[in-house]
């Protein structure tokens, strides 16, 4: 099952690489290749999981700084998910889709299947249930897996996440016991089941009652690095279960920025990689 693999992954290593590559990333030994921005990006990212595969948990891609490129761009993200997922690693395509379920059924045929394949998917529950139904399918059939919104880490999620409802409880803990419950069917042989959540690293406090009150639910962790969050935010919740990878992209990929525009820019994001491994397991 997909979220025994990443449990059995995270183990290892907790650490997810976040390729949210963009043009204005790149080291000056790409960037002034006479390639095109989808090419350099394509090239760059091969290289990040060539000095990080030994080091990382998974990988996350974000789709937006690939859409931005346009075909070339989408063209770039292909490729790289077939490299990583090649590499016999575990990639996660961060698209956070949310929409009514025939449109949904679309977004899942076009991550789950084909040129943008990948093995679990960021999605958007704050439409309802018919917005994640059309995924189920691929985790039941395909051996797929999601990661729902939940608590996210950006600083307005209280806005409407954090609203109490008529029975006293905030909305995103409605989410959470509806994400337990599509999950209940899918659980692997580790008791965690295919259907994740993403909470943020800035809300430990949240994220621990979410640990007790999901004891089943697998985490995607953003916060980490750039966003302020440390391996001591989440130390307590790691060492009651291993329930989570935690993603760091800037704070990884740009190790290299204000140091080199050489080939050896890889030595920086793997020095990155490994420090961010340090700092989440010695609390362990």
């Amino acid at each position: 099952m997909i979220m025994d693999r990443l449990y059995n992954a995270a183990l290892e290593s907790p650490v997810c690489v976040g390729l949210d590559t963009r043009p204005d990333f790149l080291p000056g030994c790409l960037a002034d290749k006479s390639w095109s921005n989808g090419e350099k990006i394509a090239a760059f990212n091969r290289q990040v999981v060539d000095a990080t595969a030994d080091l990382a948990g998974c990988y996350k891609v974000q789709v937006a700084c690939y859409e931005a490129l346009g075909l070339d761009g989408m063209q770039a993200y292909a490729e790289t998910v077939d490299y990583i997922r090649r590499q016999g690693k575990l990639v996660i395509g961060d698209c956070k889709r949310g929409d009514i379920s025939s449109t949904a059924e679309q977004y899942a045929r076009g991550h789950f299947t084909g040129d943008f394949e990948v093995d679990l998917l960021t999605v958007n529950a704050y439409m309802g249930s018919d917005a994640i139904t059309p995924y189920l399918p691929y985790v039941k059939d395909k051996n797929k897996g999601l990661f729902v919104l939940l608590h996210t880490s950006n600083p307005s999620s209280k806005d409407f996440q954090e609203q109490k409802m008529a029975d006293g409880q905030m909305l995103y803990e409605t989410v959470a016991d509806q994400i337990a419950e599509w999950g209940k069917d899918s659980r692997g042989e580790t008791g965690f089941s295919a259907i994740g959540a993403v909470v943020g690293l800035t809300y430990p406090k949240e994220f621990k009652a979410l640990q007790k009150r999901c004891p089943h639910t697998f985490f995607l962790v953003p916060g980490y690095g750039a966003q302020g969050g440390t391996g001591k935010d989440i130390a307590e919740i790691l060492k009651k279960s291993r329930c989570a990878v935690v993603n760091s992209s800037r704070g990884i990929i740009c190790g290299h920025k204000g140091k080199t525009e050489g080939t050896d820019f890889v030595d920086y994001i793997r020095q990155n990689t490994q420090a961010m491994k340090e700092d989440l397991l010695k609390w362990l």
